[in-house]
């Protein structure tokens, strides 16, 4: 009988990064031993881990350098799939290396990926710390 697929949301991650709710966390590393043997199929998605990056750092104010950690293990956890993990990897290295905002970094790795040299925003500050990418605003 082949493993039921099951959508992993952000709070799970949260509840098992910050262990702030141990009861939870401790439910969310069952679950995790579960998918590692094959028994569930955990999926998430890119915009989940965009949103554990964004309350790892204004709530619980980590660093940059731990949130990359937490996401790196997010990323290598067996049983889970995260979609779009080639651009989320792309991203998490220069989020902390540059001081970038993760989702510019994460836009940047879309951009290199898709062949796209050139952006158009009023925020040039993050999007100049990327080579490759001309930075200019709408005329």
């Amino acid at each position: 009988m082949e493993a039921e697929t099951i959508f992993a949301d952000t709070n799970l991650f949260l509840r098992y990064l910050t262990n702030d709710v141990p009861v939870q966390a401790d439910l969310v590393e069952s679950l995790l031993q579960r998918a590692a043997k094959g028994r569930v199929n955990l999926v998430t998605t890119g915009m989940v881990i965009a949103e554990i990056v964004w309350t790892l750092e204004s709530y619980y104010e980590l660093e940059k350098m731990e949130i990359q950690t937490m996401v790196l293990g997010i990323l290598n956890t067996d049983g889970l799939e995260v979609i779009d993990s080639d651009l989320i990897l792309q991203a998490i290295a220069p989020y902390a290396d540059k001081n970038v905002d993760f989702i510019d970094a994460y836009n940047a790795a879309w951009m290199g990926k898709n062949d796209v040299g050139k952006i158009y925003t009023f925020d040039s500050k993050h999007f100049n710390r990327f080579e490759g990418i001309v930075v200019e605003q709408p005329k």
